[in-house]
């Protein structure tokens, strides 16, 4: 075990590092370099002139938000000297299920493609390059054959993976509890009770003014939306990823939001980013790849049929086009339990040499994985911008959703929290749901893999999104997946079969998030 200053020294080395090679550094350099004929900057206190220089210009406030974002990403300090596999994920059980799993996506991939004998990736000819472009703002209204493509898997699938997931190492037969036998979920994994819940969205409690909540009985709601309003442009003024972070915990004011959001993300949209997107789309209308048709075939399914969303049909092809061929969304792997799938070129399979990442980015998207990025389209109207938002997005939060992991965050501990949250609290609901042969957990599974997205109305959604990015953690998907069965209590513990209880729960678009959020976690639950 490392002491606390060398955890420290360990996490400093890790940051400086990742910095180095970023964009950020050289603009530092070039800033100090050039400050270096400005008259107030003396050669006997260089050190500390173009320190003060930094710090006036805005510089030092742009790096210590890159530094906020490494802290982010960071491996937790046990992990940072561990090896490479353990940082990814630190039990082998679950690196082992996760590659079976990644075994089984790829087999489908590889069995569509042979089936249908269209190869996985190919130069468009000059012709279909040209249309593709022109038509590249109303993609929508192509409609392309994909009858014969179908979804890699869709979340049910992976749910039937999680269900049958053992510890090896874990003896069923003494010390597990008689209430984790009765959950779907039979792995032990340490998740918070409500007492932790409480403490860690202490923001959400019911004495703190929140942005969606329509009645506060401590302060009237326009008074604080005003007060509210006039921090978080204070906030944004401060240019501080750190504190607008604390500050959205009690909600974005609408207008303020999409700013917000890209300063906790650390997203600038600079002319090189504008710039790396538009190669990303060369890059789309250069080379036709298989999986593109398997996100098309995703937005006509998902979000093409949903109110909300079927507008940014559009967006959603050339955000999801370019997410596939963007190779820096690989770092990601280096703190995923995942690991990118591989292809070989025609006739050396099984050579390392001649290996290439399929698809370019390292994600197979899934049925519904076009809804992470549909209700970003309701923030940002700039295709760079927005691609930027979601990339971020995904790769701190929205990878967990679909991947095997221990992690806290993990879509794996969301199941185990939301089912122990109601086997503890509404011991007689999840007893007869399991009776009936309704496992909440078979009906909640939908809701907390795809963040609530397209669930929930669009304004209670980006409320739920403000505390997932203000809290850092996807805890609060398993707490509201419980809060919404509890709401529906009365009407559940009438039901007789997995279908009525389905048709209890199949529209919750009506609810308000944050009221449900805050009644069951500090005054429906004692």
């Amino acid at each position: 075990m490392l002491g606390e200053e060398e955890e420290l020294s360990v996490s400093i080395a890790h940051i400086v590092q990742r910095l180095k090679g970023s964009r950020l550094h050289c603009q530092l350099e070039r800033e100090a370099r050039g400050s270096l004929h400005k008259p107030d900057i003396k050669l006997e206190t260089l050190k500390d002139d173009i320190k003060e220089f930094l710090k006036t210009s805005g510089w030092e406030k742009k790096l210590q938000n890159a530094v906020y974002r490494e802290l982010s990403l960071l491996p937790g300090p046990c992990q940072s000297v561990a090896p490479a596999e353990h940082i990814k994920e630190p039990l082998s059980y679950m690196r082992k299920a996760q590659t079976t799993w990644e075994k089984r996506v790829l087999k489908s991939l590889n069995s569509m493609c042979t089936e249908l004998n269209i190869p996985l990736a190919r130069k468009r000819p000059i012709d279909e390059q040209k249309e593709l472009l022109s038509k590249w703002n109303e993609m929508g209204t192509e409609e392309p054959d994909l009858s014969l493509f179908r979804p890699v898997y869709a979340p049910k699938d992976f749910l039937e993976v999680l269900i049958n997931l053992r510890n090896p190492n874990y003896d069923n037969g003494e010390l597990v509890s008689f209430r984790s036998q009765l959950g779907l979920i039979q792995v032990p994994l340490n998740i918070k009770d409500i007492p932790e819940l409480r403490e860690f969205f202490q923001e959400l409690n019911l004495n703190t003014g929140q942005l969606g909540v329509d009645d506060c009985t401590q302060v009237p709601p326009e008074l604080f939306e005003n007060e509210h309003m006039r921090i978080g442009k204070k906030v944004l003024a401060e240019d501080d990823s750190a504190a607008a972070q604390q500050f959205v915990r009690q909600g974005c004011p609408t207008s303020l939001r999409a700013e917000l959001w890209a300063l906790i993300l650390n997203i600038s949209n600079q002319a090189e980013d504008i710039l790396y997107y538009e190669q990303l789309k060369s890059n789309v209308i250069q080379h036709d790849l298989l999986s593109d048709n398997l996100i098309y075939k995703d937005v006509k399914l998902t979000a093409n049929n949903d109110d909300y969303y079927f507008v940014f049909e559009d967006y959603l092809y050339q955000v999801l086009l370019c997410f596939s061929r963007d190779t820096s969304v690989l770092a990601h792997f280096a703190y995923n339990s995942a690991s990118p799938p591989k292809s070989y070129i025609r006739g050396k399979l099984g050579l390392e040499e001649y290996a290439v990442v399929y698809p370019p980015n390292g994600v197979i998207p899934f049925h519904g994985f076009s809804m992470y990025v549909a209700p970003l389209c309701f923030l940002y109207n700039e295709p760079s911008k927005l691609y930027q938002i979601f990339r971020e997005m995904y790769v701190r939060y929205f990878f967990r959703l679909h991947s095997i992991s221990s992690h806290i965050s993990g879509i794996l501990s969301l199941c185990l929290l939301f089912e122990s949250l109601l086997q503890t609290h509404l011991p007689q609901l999840f007893y007869h749901l399991r009776e009936i042969g309704a496992q909440p957990l078979r009906i909640s599974f939908k809701w907390m893999v795809r963040a609530f997205s397209g669930y929930l109305a669009t304004d209670q959604l980006l409320l739920l999104w403000d505390r997932i990015l203000g809290y850092d953690s996807l805890e609060i998907l398993a707490v509201l997946a419980a809060a919404v069965f509890a709401f529906r209590a009365v009407n559940l513990m009438e039901v007789t079969s997995l279908a009525a209880a389905e048709a209890v729960l199949a529209d919750i678009s009506t609810l308000k998030v944050i009221p449900l959020l805050q009644i069951f976690l500090f005054a429906a639950v004692s």
